[in-house]
């Protein structure tokens, strides 16, 4: 429950959507510079997981989830308090890499913990704590979309982008100074940060105080499963393998599909149906939950058919989706799209820290594991730059759906040609040898 909770605060970053128009006409920024801050913090969160999960593996994982979380409320506070006066700089450094590096080594921490406790249902447990990342969107976008001067800086921002898109299509000039929001409307959308900061810094930081590591020798019990003995491989040596560098390819092309859906949510729903930013913001906060729903469902599903499987799978059922994505029109059709990938999003971080785990074994899981959500960073860059400059030179976001799927049906047949390392795998005789010369207890 400590963990859900952290990661229901960082899982918020996903709301990143709700900001993208109303911080486009208020500073009249591009699609592109928008999408960047975005882009940054995930680079930044997949930098900071990496830092996190070798901390987390030496130190207290309290010490390193509350220094985490006090990063990623300080850059929300920061981005709501400075961004008025300092500009497009200071967001990006604030809410960006302050913020979302301090969300890295927060996100990896309950992790690697909860799948440490947990041995013989590594993929369930897991993914009930990563479900909380998915659902900290759902919780937020409800919160935020029902504060009445946001709503209306939302409506004003809908009526700047409407004729900025129409001026693009039209290949005329654009001056946006007459739309862009007032000093009141900026005013109610950079206080969302501020106060979520110091939200994030109760609610988190009082929980992180209750994560624990299990007791020593906590592990997969010998025999009991159909998995063999693992040797727990060292980062020196996990980098050395191929598994790590497929394991790595595989969540950067999921995260690369979902994010460029996440990161323009509202705006690729108002595009594609028409909706109001509102009526868009509530069908994406009601399909958000998907999010947190495939990480627990995916962890659950890769316990009995394989992670390969689930992961090849994952892959194959998004592929469908973004084809036929671009050709949908109505609000039903959109929604349940952007469900199906929410969930195979979701999942893919459900499923990972097992299959991580299933290869290198638990005892270096913080670092390894990070060392693989790196991709996440880099997919963090991608699929929001590649979102923002479509849309920027088309006025539209469809052209960049198909790119992704054919990249999605390509992946389909990573995650079956993965085995385990042969280095990770524990000879039976040999353990049965040295079982046989323990000492029996006094």
């Amino acid at each position: 429950m400590a963990g859900l909770v952290v990661m229901l605060c960082l899982g918020t970053i996903y709301s990143w959507s709700l900001f993208t128009r109303p911080l486009a006409a208020a500073f009249q920024w591009t699609n592109l510079e928008v999408s960047m801050v975005f882009a940054a913090s995930i680079f930044a969160l997949g930098t900071g997981a990496v830092v996190g999960g070798r901390l987390q593996d030496r130190v207290d994982p309290r010490v390193v989830a509350i220094c985490g979380v006090g990063l990623w409320a300080l850059g929300n506070l920061l981005a709501g308090l400075g961004t008025a006066r300092l500009g497009y700089g200071w967001l990006v450094v604030t809410y960006g890499l302050i913020g979302g590096f301090g969300n890295g080594i927060a996100y990896i921490t309950p992790v690697a913990t909860v799948t440490k406790w947990f041995p013989e249902a590594r993929g369930m447990a897991g993914g009930m704590v990563v479900m909380g990342f998915g659902l900290g969107a759902v919780v937020f976008n409800t919160v935020v979309a029902n504060i009445d001067g946001f709503d209306l800086a939302a409506r004003h921002a809908a009526v700047y982008i409407a004729a900025r898109d129409a001026a693009v299509r039209g290949g005329v000039s654009f001056d946006g100074a007459s739309l862009a929001l007032s000093q009141a409307d900026v005013s109610a959308v950079l206080s969302v940060f501020a106060y979520a900061g110091g939200v994030f810094a109760l609610l988190a930081g009082s929980s992180a105080l209750l994560l624990r590591n299990p007791p020593a020798g906590t592990g997969r019990r010998p025999f009991t499963s159909s998995l063999r003995p693992l040797r727990s491989l060292p980062p020196s040596e996990v980098v050395r393998t191929p598994q790590f560098y497929l394991l790595w390819t595989m969540m950067f092309v999921n995260v690369t599909a979902g994010i460029l859906v996440i990161s323009n949510a509202i705006p690729i729903l108002s595009d594609l149906t028409g909706a109001t930013p509102a009526v868009s913001a509530a069908v994406y906060g009601g399909v958000a939950v998907f999010n947190g729903l495939g990480r627990i469902f995916w962890g659950w599903i890769s316990d009995h058919i394989g992670r390969g499987r689930a992961y090849a799978l994952i892959f194959g059922i998004q592929a469908v989706v973004f084809v036929a994505m671009g050709s949908l029109h109505s609000l039903v059709g959109v929604g349940l799209a952007f469900a199906i990938v929410l969930l195979c999003y979701g999942g893919g971080f459900g499923t990972m820290p097992s299959l991580s785990a299933d290869f290198f074994g638990t005892s270096y899981l913080g670092m390894n594991y990070g060392m693989i959500l790196t991709a996440w960073g880099v997919a963090g860059l991608v699929g929001p730059l590649l979102a923002g400059f479509v849309k920027d030179h088309t006025g539209s976001f469809v052209q960049a759906l198909l790119p992704v799927a054919g990249a999605l049906c390509a992946a389909v047949m990573l995650p079956l040609l993965t085995r385990r390392p042969r280095n990770a795998v524990v000879d039976l005789q040999t353990l049965a040898s040295r079982v046989s010369q323990t000492p029996a207890p006094r």
